[in-house]
């Protein structure tokens, strides 16, 4: 499903943080989600949306409510996958990176 909001805008605001730290809490917070660890995913992704794009932009671009995504964002929230989806999709434009998943044998 193709989401309506504009992503150029996002990539143009001024606002827009693209430090070392706040793409290494992005990456922690994808690596938490995959291994299992949705609670600490979830509290670290609501920091990085607070220090980033923020809750009352990507409540807009989401057509969620800044109240909604901060409770999918606690550590008892529940996002769902789309939800989740488009935070991910927007962070990564918002910090400029490209998103990739690599599946190794077990050790």
């Amino acid at each position: 499903m193709q989401s309506s909001f504009n992503t150029d805008r996002v990539l143009a605001s001024p606002g827009a943080v693209t430090s070392p730290f706040a793409r290494a809490l992005f990456d922690q917070s994808i690596a938490l989600f995959l291994g299992g660890e949705p609670e600490a995913a979830r509290m670290i992704l609501h920091e990085v949306v607070k220090a980033t794009v923020g809750f009352e932009l990507l409540a807009e671009l989401t057509n969620r409510s800044c109240a909604n995504l901060r409770s999918m964002l606690s550590s008892k929230g529940r996002p769902g996958m789309d939800n989740l989806s488009s935070i991910f999709r927007i962070l990564r434009d918002w910090l400029h990176v490209r998103v990739d998943v690599q599946v190794l044998d077990a050790a």
